[in-house]
């Protein structure tokens, strides 16, 4: 981690609510955070704490209500839809539910996550997608349809769909949380690798304590509140 570069996301006095009027209810509450190019950022804290919601935040799937969030240079608070779009097309989402489609193969889920990249031709996809699945350990598993394959090499699917575009960026929510425990290392290892490998920004929100070592820096959150100092 280099502090003297420009962070990835800085957020500054971030206030998010759910609900109106009397029904009004605090999620976020003057979050301050810089997070680095390269850094491996695991987000920690009980269930309600407010984490999804930053994650939401950072991914631009979700407009900021109060504050200052500049994500990837972007300012965020007061961003019009196609500039969120900007922002989101040089992101990797992966969630806990891995969200791939049934009726398309591991390669073809993969490359899904290019199409939004019209320089690509379909061969190029293809073999992007391909070199990815490599990448993750999945090369013999290629033309499999997602009900004939585990729920870790399903991850990895998801894990090679977030990364076969070299975002700057990737947000991972719970990415572990249905795995045993052998396959839960194993995904957030390879996560790690092509991260590393591609000078990407990890910021990853779990309840799985195996994982905390693969972290550059551990935020807790607790009650919308950051717990410790992560700036």
């Amino acid at each position: 981690m280099n502090m003297s570069q420009t962070p990835v996301i800085a957020a500054k006095k971030l206030n998010h609510t759910f609900g109106k009027g009397t029904l009004r209810k605090p999620v976020l509450s003057e979050i301050d955070l810089e997070i680095y190019p390269g850094e491996i950022v695991i987000l920690t804290g009980p269930s309600g704490s407010g984490k999804t919601t930053l994650l939401s935040l950072m991914g631009g799937l979700r407009s900021v209500q109060e504050g200052s969030l500049q994500v990837l240079d972007q300012e965020l608070c007061g961003a019009s839809k196609q500039q969120l779009v900007q922002v989101r097309s040089r992101i990797g989402y992966i969630f806990q539910a891995h969200n791939l489609l049934k009726c398309l193969t591991a390669q073809q889920n993969v490359g899904m996550s290019l199409r939004l990249h019209n320089a690509l031709s379909l061969i190029e996809r293809v073999n992007r997608s391909v070199s990815m699945l490599h990448a993750v350990g999945l090369g013999h598993r290629i033309n499999y349809y997602p009900d004939d394959l585990s729920g870790g090499q399903k991850q990895r699917v998801a894990i090679a769909r977030a990364l076969v575009s070299q975002p700057k960026m990737v947000l991972a929510d719970e990415p572990t949380a249905a795995l045993d425990s052998k396959s839960g290392r194993d995904v957030v290892e390879i996560m790690q690798r092509l991260a590393k490998e591609q000078g990407c920004t990890i910021l990853l929100v779990t309840h799985d304590n195996r994982i905390l070592d693969v972290a550059d820096r551990i935020i807790h959150m607790e009650d919308g509140r950051l717990a410790t100092n992560a700036a």
